[in-house]
């Protein structure tokens, strides 16, 4: 087979040949490549020569390369452009890919020479980056059960074959969920307090499906608005059981068992390595390194924003009741009182704004919010392969003109890829010896599509997510660094999210707004008086929004500090893990953990935390930007500098001191969210 995955890649900036590029490759080249990296890890373990950094530190993070290649092209497709076929061969090859995995970090004769390198670090004369690469490769090994006995090792590879497997059904049952649900209505009664753009959109979706009247969904441009706006009880409450119960109905794409099996062989392993728990496995080289250190600091910001989520609540209940609401709050009632209370506290709402944030300009002002800062520019190149023809590919330069990345951008909601967004690479900054590697980034997004009568129009909350994923893909772009295991976002979890939750702060800015935001129809600019109750509405409902999500970060360190196999009832698991965080009454026919890919789908076990805790740190920096001026170029550059190039090659903690001058403070976090 002429396999193009397996040759060099002659197209622009030697990105993917999606052009060329079938389902039927993938297998071939994945077993291929496996070979091929097999043999450069025993040209490592063969070297006769001493062990040092160079010879097998930095020749395994070499190692593999092309099977590296292959599998992000893979999985990524897998998230963004699916299909069944696709989705067996994920499937088919996992396994493949865990098994070779385990195959190296087994290795008894390279762990030897990895632990004689780790064990000399204080007299080699190695530097920061160095040193980081050689403890975090031992710590990989310890991790990938080196020191276990023979008769441990089978269930260890079993084990870790079974958690991959079980990670790919989570994500794929919670896709066809998500993708099996529609409100089908042809009343046009039942439309009734949804805005035209929203309904413009179902009819659009019915046209689609063949079907008279509209058709609402699960995904988020359309499930977030209905909820907010719809004025009919039951057809909310009917959306909402349909989300809240995906992976959770006892038909053949469950994830009940799903989640009991993989939290239970994650306590496995992390048993069989000798921890107490799997979140002690797994916090061990975060900023909070320890169970207690997260238990602690969620306490923390659970004490300083349960009154005020109390206060929360209690507005939207008398709200609600002076609207002549009679029954208990349910959680299916609480998007569309909130955004009604929040109409009439600041006259603003998502209709209201939308029309200043048309998705081109949104994009023009995106990218140019990372020329103002850091006087990089970018090049819209169609002549890039892409995955699918919605996909917009944009050559990055700094400044001096040097080339930084290739930069994808997806926009838009289809039926084969994951919800949410999220920000990836297909390739990671390496540098080979003098030859800088620079990397191919992507951004995924699931945004409303342009309509017969008007363009793509984000709402507030799209704004702040393009701004997320930008400031992840800026710390990828930017990136400049030896190794690619430390490059980018290669970063521990907790510290991952600050340069995406950072620049979600420019939203509030009228400094920035002022630049960009216009009425796609009056072209006329944002009024100061909008921008006015962006911020002042900024708070509103925040202790609430906080209790909400600490809700999900104890419920994930629930399911990771079990000591022994939980068999239990996984809705009364879950209702005890976050009952304190929890102000509505039970619904029976719930449960959070069946679709919360983060936890049990994606990387985030034992680290949901760390979206609260980057909180506290991008609240401080930006308080910083304020003190200087939110454009401040040397402010911008000392961030770049410090945070967005320097990857994993030093301790967060030090990166980020040295970027602020000081240690990060709660204050800011407090003071921002209306909790101080």
């Amino acid at each position: 087979m002429n396999n193009p995955l397996l040759q060099e890649w002659k197209t622009p900036f030697g990105t993917p040949p999606f052009n060329l590029i079938n389902i039927n490759h993938f297998k071939p080249a994945v077993e291929e490549s496996i070979k091929s990296a097999a043999e450069e890890i025993k040209m490592i373990t063969d070297n006769y020569e001493l062990p040092d950094f160079e010879n097998t530190i930095a020749s395994i993070d070499k190692a593999g390369q092309t099977l590296g290649r292959i599998t992000s092209l893979l999985f990524n497709l897998n998230s963004a452009e699916t299909n069944k076929p696709l989705q067996e061969v994920a499937q088919a090859v996992s396994p493949l890919l865990t098994r070779f995995s385990n195959d190296i970090t087994l290795n008894e004769k390279l762990f030897k020479r990895i632990k004689t390198v780790f064990e000399s670090l204080e007299t080699s004369g190695l530097n920061t980056e160095q040193k980081i690469l050689t403890e975090r490769k031992f710590r990989n090994f310890i991790l990938g059960g080196t020191a276990l006995k023979e008769d441990e090792r089978k269930r260890f590879r079993a084990i870790s074959e079974e958690l991959a497997t079980l990670s790919l059904k989570f994500e794929e049952n919670v896709l066809e969920e998500t993708n099996s649900f529609e409100l089908h209505l042809t009343d046009k009664d039942d439309l009734a307090g949804l805005p035209e753009s929203l309904v413009e959109m179902a009819s659009t979706e019915a046209e689609i499906r063949k079907k008279q009247g509209w058709v609402f969904t699960l995904h988020f441009p359309s499930y977030v608005p209905f909820m907010k706006y719809s004025e009919k009880r039951d057809l909310r409450e009917k959306m909402f059981k349909a989300y809240s119960s995906r992976g959770f109905r006892g038909n053949n794409f469950d994830n009940s068992q799903n989640v009991l099996k993989i939290a239970n062989l994650r306590l496995e392993i992390a048993r069989m390595l000798g921890f107490k728990t799997f979140a002690e496995m797994i916090l061990g080289d975060r900023m909070a390194d320890t169970p207690e250190k997260v238990e602690k600091f969620l306490e923390e910001l659970y004490r300083a924003s349960k009154p005020a989520a109390l206060r929360d609540f209690e507005n939207i209940r008398s709200f609600a009741e002076s609207q002549g609401h009679k029954d208990a709050i349910e959680r299916y009632d609480w998007a569309y009182y909130s955004e009604k209370l929040k109409k009439k506290l600041y006259d603003i709402d998502d209709e209201i704004l939308k029309p200043y944030f048309s998705l081109e300009k949104v994009e023009a002002a995106v990218l140019g919010l990372a020329s103002a800062l850091y006087g990089i520019r970018f090049i819209l190149n169609n002549t890039i392969p892409v995955y699918h023809p919605e996909v917009k590919t944009f050559e990055v330069y700094d400044h001096d003109n040097t080339f930084l990345s290739i930069l994808y951008i997806d926009y838009h909601l289809r039926p084969g890829k994951n919800g949410g967004a999220w920000m990836t690479s297909y390739r990671d900054q390496k540098n080979e010896k003098g030859n800088d590697v620079r990397p191919l980034i992507s951004i995924v997004a699931n945004f409303t599509r342009q309509s017969a009568t008007r363009p793509s129009l984000l709402s507030f909350n799209e704004l702040t997510t393009y701004l997320h994923e930008f400031g992840h893909a800026l710390h990828g772009m930017l990136t400049k660094c030896t190794y690619e295991s430390l490059s980018g976002t290669n970063v521990a979890r907790d510290f991952v999210e600050l340069p995406s939750q950072f620049i979600e702060n420019f939203a509030y800015e009228k400094e920035w707004l002022d630049t960009w935001a216009i009425h796609y129809i009056t072209g006329e600019k944002i009024p100061d008086k909008i921008i006015s109750k962006i911020k002042k509405a900024s708070t509103f409902n925040e202790g609430y929004a906080c209790c909400r999500q600490l809700g999900f970060g104890f419920l994930d360190m629930a399911w990771h500090s079990i000591i022994k196999p939980v068999n239990a009832d996984i809705s009364g698991f879950e209702a005890e893990a976050v009952s304190k965080t929890e102000l509505f009454p039970k619904i029976e026919g719930l449960n959070m953990s069946t679709s919360l890919g983060h936890i049990f789908g994606g990387g985030y076990a034992a680290g949901y935390y760390g979206y609260k805790w980057a909180e506290v740190l991008d609240a401080d920096a930006f308080s910083f930007f304020r003190e200087t001026g939110i454009f401040n170029k040397e402010t911008a550059a000392s961030f770049r500098k410090n945070i967005l190039e320097r990857g994993g090659t030093d301790k967060p903690h030090d990166l980020y001191v040295r970027f602020r001058g000081k240690e990060p403070s709660i204050d800011a976090l407090l003071k921002r969210s209306g909790l101080k």
